[in-house]
């Protein structure tokens, strides 16, 4: 069996002021303040959001891929439900809508490859509800 793949991130703040994250080559403000008015920057709970967001779009290419699903372009809403006592996340809904003149049963089995092969989907759905839908509408006419 193949080692893992590793992931590596750098987050740095300082004390009363900002917060950043660094993946690759990328930083990223994030919202890191206790007790202080939001900063505007995305803070936890839409950074893990974010991931499976990412998640569900890079698997969607992957689907492109591997079973040829033709599509022009997707966008993906990603709604996470929180709980304070005990302090966890207890339900992932998505919705996700794909420009594509796949037909229905050529969608279905895109949805089952997100959900199967999402690393980021499966690590979530193994501690909370994860549920949503994908939507496909046909393109318009190119001119």
């Amino acid at each position: 069996m193949p080692a893992p793949t590793t992931y590596q991130v750098r987050a740095v703040s300082r004390a009363g002021s900002d917060a950043a994250v660094t993946a690759r080559s990328t930083s990223v403000p994030i919202d890191a303040a206790w007790g202080a008015a939001p900063t505007g920057s995305p803070g936890p709970a839409e950074l893990l959001a974010s991931a499976f967001a990412a998640c569900l779009l890079k698997n969607l290419a992957r689907c492109r891929e591997l079973i040829g699903f033709d599509y022009d372009d997707a966008e993906v809403t990603v709604t996470a439900r929180r709980q304070d006592a005990p302090p966890r996340f207890v339900e992932i809904t998505y919705a996700l809508r794909v420009t594509s003149p796949e037909p229905a049963r050529r969608v279905d089995l895109a949805h089952q490859n997100l959900r199967k092969f999402g690393t980021v989907y499966n690590t979530l759905a193994a501690v909370c509800d994860v549920h949503g839908t994908v939507e496909a509408v046909l393109p318009t006419a190119r001119t």
